[in-house]
């Protein structure tokens, strides 16, 4: 079974992550379809399309678009699967919206690519994340091109983070035109580390 143009995938786990554990209890951090920030992103590869060549393959781990596995209400108030459902907890995904895939270790397809923060060292500011700089942690082949390799700091475009949870990490994905910046001078920055705790985030 295979679609002529887009990946068959299934969620990793559940549709969406609406509890965490806590000691050796589970709590319930969310209790709506609606809120995207609950919705699953981690999904298992079950067919890879007909046409096109990729270097994804079935049995691949991706992180793709919250829309994918998203649930809604419809204007009469009828809870719905998104457009990209197919069958039996299986759903359609266009090659962009799988913004990274492990076969062996995590890399970015495509244009896409991740930026972890840093700790804010200088400002006085309550918020002790940096604004715009990172540490380049999955990059693409574009990037490398252009001499930008994991592990540099890089300055991106601002309204360009949007923020996701791997291996519990809070990153930032982002597409090789949001890279502005790749600091030469900047190699000792800290990885703004968080933990996830009751539906918040909090630096360690």
């Amino acid at each position: 079974m295979q679609s002529l143009f887009n990946f068959i995938i299934e969620p990793k786990d559940k549709r969406y992550t609406n509890e965490v554990n806590v000691g050796d209890k589970k709590l319930i951090i969310n209790t709506s379809i609606e809120d995207h920030k609950f919705v699953s992103r981690n999904g298992i590869v079950k067919s890879i399309p007909l046409v096109g060549e990729t270097k994804i393959q079935v049995g691949d781990e991706v992180i793709v678009h919250h829309n994918v596995f998203r649930r809604f209400y419809d204007v009469r108030g009828n809870e719905k699967n998104s457009s990209s459902y197919f069958k039996e907890d299986l759903y359609f995904c266009y090659p962009d919206q799988i913004f990274l895939f492990k076969n062996k270790k995590w890399q970015a397809p495509l244009d896409f690519c991740f930026v972890k923060p840093v700790i804010d060292n200088i400002s006085l500011n309550i918020n002790k994340e940096q604004k715009h700089i990172g540490i380049l942690k999955h990059g693409n082949s574009s990037l490398e091109r252009a001499g930008v390799h994991e592990g540099d700091v890089v300055g991106f475009t601002p309204s360009s983070e949007y923020e996701f949870v791997i291996d519990n990490n809070r990153l930032y994905r982002m597409t090789t035109r949001d890279i502005a910046i790749k600091y030469e001078n900047k190699t000792n920055e800290t990885e703004y580390n968080t933990s996830w705790a009751s539906g918040s985030w909090r630096a360690n």
